[in-house]
């Protein structure tokens, strides 16, 4: 994936850099793999904000992504690389051999006419879903599993990947984005390789309306209200918070605390991620 630019013809248009989607294949999404979604604007069921600075936005359909990849054995062909709303990665559709059409995250190198297939005999390419257990040390892997057969939950987002690190007993290590070194069971599935649109995170919107239509509302400074309002406001031109970290309105820290505590999960991290 590679980025634009834009000719200045307007002040939006001065700092955009967006996808050129050039990776897309398809611009419309396989309707059977479609649900509808309703936003909720960071409202609870009261009506009331619970969640600041969400609401607004364009609508979207979501895609019905397999994150469990359980079609063990069953050959299946890439026919499109598609864009999703909902998510940082691109999705490719998959048409099985039995002709069933699902999603799956599309990593790097994966295009159309590419075979994928999961199971602990697959081949281990870019696309296929392993065991950890049948993968070799050292490879790069994404969507992995926490509980066996639940589906993937670890390193979702676009550019991401893990490493196997190690296998020891029925557990193995992996190193997470984060720098965190976890042990998985190895039951536990994956899929071979690295998400791709990895200039995701290099794109810029250019102007605030362009936040809008992703349904994020304006967020104000804490340092530019008063001191009835955010434990930062008040003071003399550009003053410092004048506490030794930053709060949240309610006064909570803002960088957040420890909220950990008697997890089962504790005994599985081998090293933190600081």
């Amino acid at each position: 994936m590679a980025l634009k630019t834009y000719k200045p013809t307007s002040p939006g248009r001065r700092w955009l850099m967006g996808p050129t989607f050039g990776e897309v294949t398809r611009e419309k999404p396989e309707k059977s793999l479609l649900a509808p979604q309703r936003r909720a604007g960071g409202r609870n069921f009261q009506g009331r904000v619970t969640v600041r600075h969400r609401g607004g936005g364009h609508k979207q359909f979501y895609r019905l992504v397999d994150f469990k990849r359980d079609k063990v054995g069953v050959p299946g062909k890439v026919t499109a690389i598609e864009y999703d709303p909902n998510r940082s990665a691109r999705i490719a559709l998959v048409t099985y051999a039995d002709g069933e059409k699902r999603y799956i995250l599309a990593p790097m190198g994966l295009q159309v006419g590419n075979k994928v297939v999961s199971g602990p005999m697959a081949e281990v390419s870019v696309g296929n879903t392993l065991p950890i257990g049948s993968i070799p040390v050292g490879t790069q892997i994404h969507n992995i599993e926490l509980t066996p057969g639940k589906g993937g939950q670890l390193v979702r987002s676009a550019g991401a990947s893990a490493q196997l690190m190690a296998k020891e007993g029925e557990y193995a290590q992996v190193r997470l984005p984060s720098g965190e070194v976890r042990r998985v069971h190895q039951t536990c599935t994956a899929t071979i390789g690295q998400i791709g649109n990895l200039d995701h995170e290099n794109r810029s919107l250019g102007k605030a309306g362009r936040s809008r239509w992703l349904g994020k509302r304006p967020a104000v400074r804490g340092s530019a209200m008063t001191p009835r309002d955010h434990p930062h406001g008040g003071g003399e031109g550009k003053a410092p918070v004048g506490m030794p970290g930053p709060k949240t309105p309610w006064g909570k820290p803002a960088l957040g605390y420890k909220t950990r505590r008697n997890k089962v999960s504790d005994k599985m991290i081998v090293k933190r991620r600081k």
